[in-house]
C-alpha cells in the first residue's frame, strides 16, 4: 500500500495572518491622524473673530502662557496673545482676563509678566488673575473651571493651538470659544505644529480620564478681584 505524504500547512496559516497584520499597522499608523482632524472638526465653529466675541458675556478672557525672555519680557508668541487677550477685554468681550502659565521655579515667571503687560497696556491690577500653576494646557483649563469657578469662557492663543485647547475645555464641560491670535509668523513654526499633533492626541486620551492636576488648593472665583492671586509685595503693579 502506497504511503500519502503529508504537506505542512504553516505556510499557508502564515499567509492569513498577514492582512490582519496588515491592516492594524495601517490602523495604529493613521490613529494620530484621525484624532488630530477629529479635534479640529469637533471645534473649529467655536474659533470667533474678536467682534463676534462681544455679545458672548464670557466669565473671562483665558490667556494660555508662552515662553519668557531671560530679560523678563515676553516671546514673540506670548506677546501676540497677551496683545490679542487686552484687545478683547477693551472690546468687551469680558471684563475679566486669566493669564495662565509656568511660574514653577523662582528664576521662571510666565505670570507675572503677562499681568505687567496687561496693567501696563491699561488693564486694571483688579481685572487680571493669575493661574500660576498652569503648567500645561490641560492643566490650564481645569484650574480655570475648579479653582476659578469658570464656565464660560473665551481662549486666546495662537490658531494651531487654539483647536486643542477648545477641545480640551469642552471636553472638561466649559463654555468654550476661541480667538486667534496670529499677529505674525514665528520661528520655528514647522516644529511647534508638529508638536502640536502629538499634544492633540495626548489630550484626547487625557480628557477621557480626566486626571486632576498635581496643584489644585483653594477657590479663587474669578468675579472677585485678580489681586488676591499676587504674590509680589503690595504696590509692584502700579505703573507710572
Amino acid at each position: 500500500m502506497r504511503k500519502v505524504k503529508k504537506t505542512s500547512q504553516a505556510p499557508e496559516k502564515h499567509a492569513s495572518f498577514l492582512p490582519i497584520i496588515l491592516t492594524t499597522l495601517v490602523a495604529i499608523l493613521a490613529a494620530p491622524f484621525a484624532i488630530n482632524a477629529l479635534v479640529m472638526v469637533t471645534v473649529y465653529h467655536r474659533i470667533l473673530t474678536p467682534e463676534e466675541t462681544s455679545t458672548i458675556a464670557a466669565d473671562c478672557i483665558l490667556i494660555l502662557g508662552a515662553g519668557v525672555k531671560p530679560d523678563g519680557t515676553p516671546s514673540d508668541m506670548l506677546e501676540d496673545r497677551l496683545r490679542q487677550g487686552v484687545a478683547l477685554y477693551d472690546l468687551g468681550s469680558s471684563g475679566k482676563l486669566l493669564v495662565s502659565g509656568d511660574h514653577g521655579q523662582i528664576d521662571y515667571d510666565e505670570v507675572n509678566t503677562m499681568k505687567l503687560f496687561a496693567i501696563s497696556h491699561g488693564v486694571p491690577s483688579s481685572d487680571v488673575f493669575m493661574d500660576h500653576a498652569g503648567f500645561s494646557t490641560y492643566e490650564s483649563l481645569y484650574r480655570a473651571k475648579v479653582i476659578f469657578q469658570v464656565k464660560k469662557i473665551i481662549i486666546v492663543t495662537q490658531q494651531y493651538h487654539l483647536y486643542r485647547a477648545l477641545y480640551v475645555a469642552r471636553a472638561l464641560g466649559l463654555d468654550a470659544y476661541g480667538v486667534a491670535s496670529d499677529y505674525r509668523s514665528y520661528a520655528g513654526q514647522p516644529y511647534y505644529s508638529a508638536r502640536e499633533m502629538v499634544a492633540r492626541v495626548k489630550d484626547f486620551f487625557q480628557v477621557i480620564l480626566q486626571p486632576a492636576p498635581a496643584l489644585l488648593g483653594e477657590p479663587i472665583p474669578i468675579n472677585g478681584n485678580g489681586d488676591c492671586t499676587n504674590d509680589r509685595p503690595k504696590g509692584i503693579y502700579q505703573i507710572n
